[in-house]
């Protein structure tokens, strides 16, 4: 149990490492890009070309996506503070937020399955 909670904590800080690394070559190079994004590039790339084994950060991975509920909270909190705004241009908020998410869901369909043909995988 204790070499497990260690293990988290090492592939956290890991993970920490990359992203700030993110943030780090962001304000170095003035890109218009959030450093987290930068961070998740630079952590994607290293998974796939293998300097990274996933074992190396799966775990904490893992953990994270297990306990990702907890990280909107403060997200939803905050949003209180904006009742006015939702009020005045709720109704076209909703819209954004619909039209972006059936993009992004049909993004996300159609990539998956052009993988999975190019893999010689079952469509789903």
């Amino acid at each position: 149990m204790l070499r497990n909670g260690i293990l988290v904590i090492i592939q956290l800080m890991i993970l920490w490492a990359i992203n700030q690394l993110g943030y780090l070559i962001v304000s170095w190079l003035n890109l218009p890009l959030p450093g987290n994004v930068a961070g998740m590039v630079i952590l994607i790339v290293l998974l796939v070309t293998g300097v990274i084994p996933l074992s190396l950060v799966e775990e904490a991975a893992t953990f994270l996506i297990k306990h990702l509920a907890f990280f909107f909270i403060p997200v939803a909190v905050g949003l209180m503070k904006f009742g006015d705004l939702f009020w005045q241009h709720g109704l076209a908020l909703g819209i954004a937020i619909t039209i972006s998410a059936m993009i992004g869901i049909y993004v996300t369909g159609f990539v998956s399955q052009f993988l999975a043909k190019k893999k010689g995988g079952e469509s789903v």
